[in-house]
This record gives structure tokens, C-alpha cells and sequence, in this order.
């Protein structure tokens, strides 16, 4: 365990957290200061040092700097915001429903900036170890994003 994790350990104890809070709380925090503001000074803090990201475009390395050069080229393309609609957490893991917020700002799928504002659903998968995240996988409704930014119906059409 690291000195850090010992120490968030500790306090925890201290206040009466348990273990499935400060899984909740980290992960929480890590959605709202990497994703939402971008403060990737933060990143130590929340990704263990052996950390993988499954979830990248095989461009990037599946890693710490794979995902800020991620995180930042989705800036380019979207101004976003992630919001947790729930959170199932178990010893080492946690389980989001997300709900991403976007404007469409730059270039993403070959469609130019059109400033329309979009939502898109996902869920994320976060593996914890030693009080930091090791792994993360994401399932992200790309297709939604981008039939909204084209504005052509989603699903199947009903005949009536």
C-alpha cells in the first residue's frame, strides 16, 4: 500500500469510512478533476502507477499519458461534462452510468463544429489497487453522439 493510500486509509477510519466509500469518493473525484476540470497535475493521485486504460483508440498508448492526450483531444472536438447517474461499487471496483453533457466544438468524426449541444450515455469500469485506480474500461455511445450532430433518427422507425 502506498503512503498515500495508508494515509486516505486512515482517515477514513478516522471519520467512519469504509472501504466501498473511499472507492466511491476516489472514482467520483476522479470523474469531477480529470474530466470535468482537467486538473491532470491530479492524476498521481487517482491512477496507480502500473495504471491501464482498455478504453483508448489504438493510437494511444493504454496509459497515464494516452489518456491526457485522450481526455485533451476530446476537448478539442466537445466542451463536456460528465455527470455519475449511478455508482455500484464492490472491494476494488466501481461501476458507472454515466451521462456526458457536449457541445460540439471542432472536427470529430469528419463533421465539422456545429455547435449543437448533445448527450450521450456510457458506462465506466474503474479497478482499484494499493487506494488508486490500475484499470479502466468505457463503453460510450459514439453512434448517439453522432446521429444527434447529423440529426438522423435513432433506433428503428415505427410504420404506422
Amino acid at each position: 500500500m502506498t503512503f498515500a493510500a495508508s494515509r486516505a486509509r486512515a482517515g477514513a477510519e478516522l471519520w467512519g469510512m469504509t472501504t466501498y466509500t473511499l472507492t466511491q469518493a476516489l472514482v467520483a473525484g476522479y470523474i469531477r478533476d480529470i474530466w470535468n476540470e482537467r486538473h491532470f497535475d491530479r492524476l498521481s493521485l487517482y491512477l496507480h502507477p502500473d495504471f491501464v486504460d482498455h478504453s483508448l483508440p489504438p493510437a494511444l498508448p493504454p496509459n497515464v499519458h494516452g489518456l491526457e492526450q485522450w481526455i485533451t483531444l476530446t476537448g478539442q472536438s466537445f466542451e463536456h461534462h460528465t455527470f455519475i447517474d449511478e455508482q455500484a461499487t464492490e472491494p476494488g471496483k466501481s461501476i458507472l452510468k454515466i451521462r456526458m453533457q457536449l457541445r460540439h466544438i471542432g472536427q470529430w468524426r469528419g463533421i465539422a463544429a456545429t455547435g449543437r449541444e448533445v448527450t450521450a450515455v456510457g458506462y465506466r469500469c474503474f479497478r482499484l489497487e494499493e487506494g488508486r485506480i490500475i484499470e479502466h474500461w468505457a463503453l460510450i455511445d459514439g453512434n448517439a453522439i453522432e446521429n444527434q450532430l447529423r440529426e438522423t433518427a435513432q433506433g428503428c422507425k415505427v410504420q404506422r
